[in-house]
């Protein structure tokens, strides 16, 4: 079943590179496809090799195609998201890289939908701040409110970057966003942990646009329901690769 998705887009948020295929051998449905198991489930390069069964190609290809296309089909599938909502939560974590813990931070709006993250080595002023910019520059809009922790970081960030914003600081308000980190550390354990801060940030980056396209909250779903967001998803994520003929319809 072919669909013609329409979607209120974030064009101007995010790079509008398209992805070119030029060079490579194998077709654009085989390309993508490889991408998308690799950044949807907790695999490795060799067991999407295993899975990509009657094409010849090595993990070092699936690595390849990965980090050249990964980022873009992100930014794509970001593109063609609804704005945004007014409320923000930010929180960030510990996360183990090359067996150092480092902090990643993360902003996810009302709904769930991870709006973009940082990897630092601190969790200071400084690297708070830096998100705050990040995130103002990413989304090119400002929010109503954003919900935080008590780490105090947070608080002088948010007095010289965005004042007139309403800080609500209550540990109980920000389950968005611990439930948003389930999926990292789920990959965390399966990749046994990550090999440097610049990897680590280029890896979730791309991840984390993804990933959570296609977990539909299911369980709040009927059958029929959940089957139809499904296929909008794939229908998006075809013409966000270019594996689509022809543009589809919702």
């Amino acid at each position: 079943m072919i669909l013609e998705l329409v979607v209120s887009g974030r064009g101007s948020l995010v790079s509008s590179a398209s992805p070119s295929y030029k060079g490579h051998r194998c077709p654009v449905e085989v390309i993508a496809h490889c991408v998308w198991l690799y950044f949807r489930f907790p695999l490795s390069f060799r067991e999407v090799e295993e899975l990509e069964r009657g094409v010849l190609v090595s993990r070092e290809t699936v690595r390849r195609r990965c980090a050249k296309f990964g980022q873009i089909h992100a930014n794509g599938l970001r593109r063609r998201r609804p704005r945004p909502g007014d409320t923000w939560h930010l929180e960030e974590v510990f996360v183990k890289t090359n067996g150092e813990l480092t902090y990643l931070w993360r902003a996810v709006d009302a709904d769930g939908a991870v709006l973009d993250i940082l990897v630092r080595n601190r969790r200071d002023k400084a690297a708070a701040r830096r998100f705050f910019r990040r995130l103002l520059k990413t989304t090119r809009t400002v929010p109503r409110v954003i919900v935080t922790d008590k780490l105090r970081s947070y608080r002088a960030a948010h007095r010289e970057v965005m004042p007139s914003v309403e800080h609500r600081s209550h540990k109980g308000l920000n389950n968005r966003t611990e439930n948003s980190h389930q999926p990292t550390r789920q990959r965390e354990r399966a990749m046994k942990g990550f090999r440097s801060v610049g990897a680590t940030q280029r890896f979730l980056a791309a991840f984390s646009g993804t990933s959570p396209r296609f977990r539909p909250r299911h369980h709040l779903m009927t059958a029929p329901g959940y089957r139809a967001e499904t296929t909008i998803c794939f229908a998006v994520w075809d013409q966000t690769t270019r594996a689509a003929g022809r543009p589809v319809k919702a």
